[in-house]
């Protein structure tokens, strides 16, 4: 077992100190071998969750997990540094020739659909949003929490994401403000985690998110969130109130009711057919779409459990 763990480490480093050059002679199989893929951060709970039940299935297969964001996710897959990535996109038409002009043929799978979530200190009692204000927000139309909250007291927003690179970024500039250009007094952080501990310890700000970070471990259910912070429950009507906002749960997702969704990607780069699709299989097959199931996200095939959550 040493010996694996330090082969294991090895060819981490070896494969990300060659970025550049091609993968044509590695000798990993369907199931045995060692590889890196690329993961956007904001899925790195439910994908660690993969990965470690994938791993003791197939003892013999080692995957090291590149958590970083999605702009940088999709280069190293267009390098051929990894041959593995996953996203909350596929690949852009420019970028999908540019690999079938390297005679590769890259492969997209949705695998589950997710929320942007949208928290705030667990001491604001103001949870109720709509999409328009979100927007006014991000653009800095909107600046201070009474211009929608008139009896707050809470001053100027403070907007938190986790990395400007981020496909959280992202759906934020394409889905919500329409190709718009953020504010420039947004703050940006590192990681997910990172957000989750400035909102809580921050009584002005609302972090932006994916849901994923918020699943409550604890809760099999799904019908709670992590409780460090308020999730804030997210209207598509012009004027938010209790019986047209939601929260980012999986049956809210499942139906539509929670506008702020979006489909997660395995986008694949693998001639050889070889570990990278051995894990794609994974991820798609019934074992794999049941994690993600059970971590509160929408599972691409697996059939969503109903119940009444309203007044959660």
């Amino acid at each position: 077992m040493k010996s694996f763990k330090f082969l294991y480490l090895f060819v981490s480093l070896l494969l990300f100190s060659c970025q550049n050059k091609s993968k044509d002679n590695s000798t990993d199989t369907y199931t045995s071998g060692v590889i890196s893929i690329a993961v956007d951060e904001s899925f790195q709970p439910i994908v660690q969750q993969e990965l470690d039940v994938f791993e003791a299935q197939f003892p013999q297969a080692g995957i090291v997990p590149v958590y970083t964001n999605e702009v940088n996710a999709i280069n190293l897959l267009l390098k051929d540094s990894v041959r593995f990535a996953i996203a909350t996109r596929a690949l852009s038409p420019g970028e999908e020739n540019y690999l079938i002009s390297k005679k590769f043929s890259p492969r997209s799978y949705k695998i589950a659909t997710d929320g942007i979530a949208l928290i705030i200190n667990k001491q604001n009692p103001d949870s109720l949003i709509s999409v328009n204000n979100i927007r006014s927000i991000l653009t800095g139309d909107i600046k201070n929490w009474n211009e929608i909250y008139p009896a707050s007291r809470l001053g100027k927003f403070i907007v938190v994401f986790d990395n400007p690179n981020s496909s959280t970024v992202r759906f934020a500039i394409d889905s919500i403000c329409h190709g718009k250009a953020l504010s420039s007094g947004l703050k940006a952080q590192s990681t997910n985690q990172e957000v989750i501990n400035y909102v809580s310890k921050t009584k002005n700000a609302i972090g932006i998110i994916g849901s994923n970070w918020l699943n409550n471990v604890k809760d099999t259910t799904n019908l709670s969130f992590n409780d460090q912070v308020r999730v804030m429950s997210v209207s598509a009507g012009s004027v938010a109130n209790v019986d047209n906002s939601y929260k980012p749960f999986q049956a809210y997702l499942f139906y539509g009711y929670y506008p702020l969704s979006r489909n997660i990607f395995i986008i694949l780069n693998d001639p050889r057919g070889s570990l990278p699709s051995g894990l794609t299989s994974f991820f798609t097959s019934d074992r794999g779409q049941r994690i993600i199931l059970k971590s509160g996200l929408v599972p691409a095939t697996q059939p969503v459990r109903i119940v009444n959550i309203k007044d959660q």
